[in-house]
């Protein structure tokens, strides 16, 4: 009766917590400042996002996630620590249960990190569930009726295809190519264009204000500086969105190549099932401009923006905690 159920979407860029009963209570991004003087960590969140980029060399700032899985271990785990202290309170007596989402593609060697991290983090146990299925889920869709329905998750490290039905993953594609890549390929194209070198703050920032995957009539246009890669010297330069489609264009065609891939290897019933349906698109990528009528576009498949997609990870995850015993079989496995 005691015991706190808390839902993780443990994100390569934003880490999100539900709590049975509360909600959501935590969005921040996955970002651990560490000081190597006093080997201490100093900030975690948005503060530590804050100093991306403007560190001295005594202080390293840590993204502990790449491609969706942990890559810097201990620090990942002091990371989740903060996280269930902060959702939990400091003086709770009783070890949480957690549910983490961890994507499809996801090695076995992988799983069980993220689920060592959240027992030495305090968690009592810890359930992973793919994040496909609780984007799904918290997209507002039936998984478990017989019919299929096809989600494209594009997050921060991975975007994930998946074809669900009867509550399980029928046929699923990964590509470590997601939201990270399009800041890179933005950054690389002013570095070759401009010789202007930016950093991933601005990169970010111009993929969330002027970002789209399409060519548009009325362009929108955005002023940032860099550093000159000839002369040393601070510049501004004007950016339009039609360069970011163009800086854009490769990462789009490598998550369209991995949903045709998953179109391919469908069975026909679901195929029907989906062409009736269309395509349901959640993870932070949904946000870019013209994103559901280029894969439309590029399929022949309606494509839909699910409500509120950057929290429909999170979101199935707490429908999951409401509903743990239903769940328990089809979708989650514990280690």
């Amino acid at each position: 009766m005691f015991v706190k159920k808390i839902g993780i979407d443990l994100g390569t860029c934003n880490s999100l917590i539900f709590v049975a009963g509360k909600g959501i209570v935590l969005q921040e991004p996955s970002v651990v400042a560490v000081s190597f003087a006093d080997n201490k960590i100093l900030a975690i969140g948005n503060k530590a996002k804050e100093m991306i980029g403007r560190t001295p060399e005594a202080i390293k700032v840590y993204r502990p996630l790449k491609d969706g899985v942990i890559a810097e271990y201990r620090i990942a785990e002091a990371m989740l620590r903060y996280f269930i202290r902060a959702s939990c309170g400091r003086f709770s007596f009783f070890k949480p249960e957690l549910i983490v989402g961890v994507p499809a593609g996801i090695t076995s060697t992988e799983r069980r990190a993220v689920v060592e991290a959240g027992i030495s983090a305090g968690a009592r146990s810890v359930y992973v569930a793919k994040e496909p299925v609780l984007a799904a889920i918290g997209a507002g869709i039936p998984i478990n009726s017989c019919s299929g329905h096809m989600i494209i998750d594009i997050g921060g490290g991975t975007s994930e295809v998946a074809v669900i039905s009867l509550g399980g993953v029928v046929t699923w594609h990964s590509v470590r190519t997601a939201g990270d890549k399009m800041d890179s390929a933005i950054s690389d194209y002013i570095k070759k264009k401009y010789n202007l070198a930016i950093g991933e703050q601005t990169a970010e920032e111009i993929k969330i204000k002027i970002g789209t995957v399409l060519p548009e009539e009325k362009e929108q246009y955005i002023e940032i500086k860099g550093r000159d890669l000839i002369s040393g010297l601070p510049r501004t330069i004007k950016i339009s969105s039609n360069e970011t489609c163009e800086a854009l264009s490769e990462v789009m065609s490598e998550i369209i190549q991995s949903v045709k891939q998953v179109l391919r290897s469908t069975p026909p019933e679901l195929s029907a099932d989906i062409m009736d349906k269309g395509m349901i698109i959640s993870g932070g990528g949904a946000l870019l401009r013209n994103i559901d009528q280029l894969l439309a576009k590029n399929t022949g498949v309606p494509c839909f923006i699910a409500e509120d997609p950057l929290l429909c990870v999170v979101k199935g995850a707490g429908i999951v905690l409401e509903n743990l015993e239903l769940y328990k079989r089809s979708i989650m496995s514990k280690r």
